[in-house]
C-alpha cells in the first residue's frame, strides 16, 4: 500500500524533495543536542522507533503535539501517545494541513472526542505557562 502512496504522493520522497527539505530548520537544529530527533519512516513516529520506551527511560510523561498533516501524521501522533498512557497536549495554532476541510474536520474531533484524553492549547499559553518561562517572569 505504500507503493500506491509514493506513486500518488511522489513529491514527498526524498528524491524529489531533496535531503535537505528534510532536516531541521535551523532555529531548531541548534537544540540537538540535547534535544533528539527521531526519523519515522510511517504516518506513526510509534511504530518501529522505541520511541515510547525512550520516552519513558527519560522519565517523560507528557508529549506536546505540533506539525504538519492534522489529519494523518499528527491523528497517528497523538492517538498512540494515548495508547501509550502519555498525557497529551495539541497545540492548535501549530497544526497545519494540506487540504483545510479535513484540517477543519480534524480539530473538531479533536476538541470533541479526545477532550477527556487530550488537552488542547494555543502556543502563547503553552510558552506562558513552561516552567522555566513562569520562573523568569516571577523573578523579573
Amino acid at each position: 500500500m505504500w507503493r500506491h502512496y509514493y506513486e500518488r504522493w511522489g513529491s514527498m520522497t526524498i528524491d524529489q524533495l531533496g535531503s535537505e527539505m528534510i532536516g531541521l530548520v535551523p532555529d531548531l537544529s541548534k537544540y540537538v543536542p540535547p534535544a533528539r530527533t527521531f526519523d519515522k519512516h510511517v504516518y506513526s513516529p510509534w511504530t518501529g522507533t522505541g520511541l515510547h520506551q525512550q520516552l519513558r527511560n527519560a522519565g517523560i510523561d507528557t508529549v506536546i503535539i505540533t506539525g504538519g498533516e492534522t489529519d494523518v501524521c499528527v491523528l497517528a501522533t497523538m492517538l498512540g501517545a494515548i495508547d501509550w498512557g502519555f498525557r497529551v497536549i495539541l497545540v492548535t495554532d501549530a497544526l497545519c494541513s494540506s487540504a483545510d476541510e479535513t484540517h477543519d474536520a480534524m480539530m473538531n474531533v479533536y476538541l470533541n472526542r479526545f477532550g477527556e484524553q487530550a488537552e488542547t492549547v494555543k502556543t502563547q499559553t503553552l510558552l506562558d505557562s513552561w516552567p522555566g518561562r513562569a520562573r523568569a517572569r516571577r523573578a523579573s
